[in-house]
């Protein structure tokens, strides 16, 4: 008698079920930390626009209204005759204030911006004995404060003659490390050495390549320079006091210095002028920002097109 017998496979064992994955809850740290950024940049907004806004108000106010309204109150209109009395007052001595310092402030940071895209320019795309290490020269004067060299470069101005003059200030403010270093950076990062090795080929000489080739691609680095140019410049109090004694050559932040400590003497008169005189002094600084933000936008931009 024949047997049949039948062969049973081992079922595989179950592996266990995975744990389940714990169920997220949603918290409120992403609102929290929102809210956080929002009041710190709303913070910071009134930490800027308030004391222009109280700068504004009292510059339409006189002596009285100063002191018998609130800072954000109106009270009487008077800036038109401020503007008068500002602009009219020692013949006209504010004017040259303001006048002095768009030469200063203006045209030194035109020269000044020139200068370290050109020597930024210079250190990217050429080749010369110890290029590294002036560059790190370069880097060093980076380091050092500005207020720590005024007295040497006073020094210095006084050897040659330059105090209490035009070249004085002016001069001292054409150096900039900083400018050099960020001219050397947009260089390497916006101008390509294969087109400007075109250009050669096609029989352009340097300094036409750089003014039609290099120069546009460098646009945002100069204004950037001229924007931090011309601020500095238009904000320095400390090299001017020194340079100068005759205040015609104070720049309008020196002479509005003088004012305030002339208040003592005739409160009635400067506290006006000295109000008005500094809403002035802020617009040039408003307009150049304003105009010059376009190009920071190019330049922020320009890297990712390809």
């Amino acid at each position: 008698m024949s047997t049949s017998q039948t062969l049973t496979r081992p079922e595989p064992a179950l592996s266990p079920a995975p744990a389940a994955a714990p169920r997220r809850t949603r918290s409120a740290s992403p609102l929290l930390s929102k809210g956080v950024v929002n009041g710190v940049l709303v913070a910071a907004m009134l930490w800027t626009v308030l004391p222009l806004t109280w700068l504004v108000i009292a510059a339409t106010k006189g002596y009285a209204d100063l002191y018998s309204t609130g800072g954000f109150e109106f009270a009487r209109m008077r800036l038109w005759e401020n503007l008068v009395e500002l602009f009219t007052f020692s013949d006209g001595l504010f004017l040259r204030w303001l006048l002095n310092s768009f030469l200063y402030a203006g045209v030194g940071a035109l020269a000044s911006s020139m200068i370290s895209i050109l020597a930024g320019y210079a250190f990217d795309k050429f080749r010369f004995p110890g290029k590294e290490r002036w560059f790190g020269l370069v880097l060093l004067g980076v380091l050092v404060p500005a207020a720590v060299t005024t007295v040497p470069l006073y020094l210095m101005a006084s050897d040659l003659g330059l105090t209490n003059s035009f070249w004085g200030v002016f001069l001292p403010g054409l150096a900039s490390p900083f400018g050099v270093y960020l001219g050397r950076v947009f260089s390497s990062a916006y101008v390509p050495d294969e087109l400007l090795e075109a250009t050669r080929v096609d029989g352009a000489g340097e300094l036409r390549t750089f003014w039609q080739i290099a120069f546009p691609l460098l646009r945002p680095a100069f204004a950037t320079l001229f924007l931090f140019g011309f601020t500095g410049g238009w904000n320095a109090f400390f090299m001017p006091l020194l340079m100068l004694s005759d205040h015609h050559l104070y720049p309008v932040g020196l002479g509005l210095f003088m004012w305030r400590q002339q208040i003592a003497a005739d409160q009635d008169l400067f506290y006006p002028l000295l109000m008005t005189g500094s809403l002035v002094a802020i617009l040039p600084l408003i307009v150049a920002f304003f105009s010059l933000q376009r190009y920071w936008k190019a330049g922020l931009t320009a890297g990712a097109v390809k």
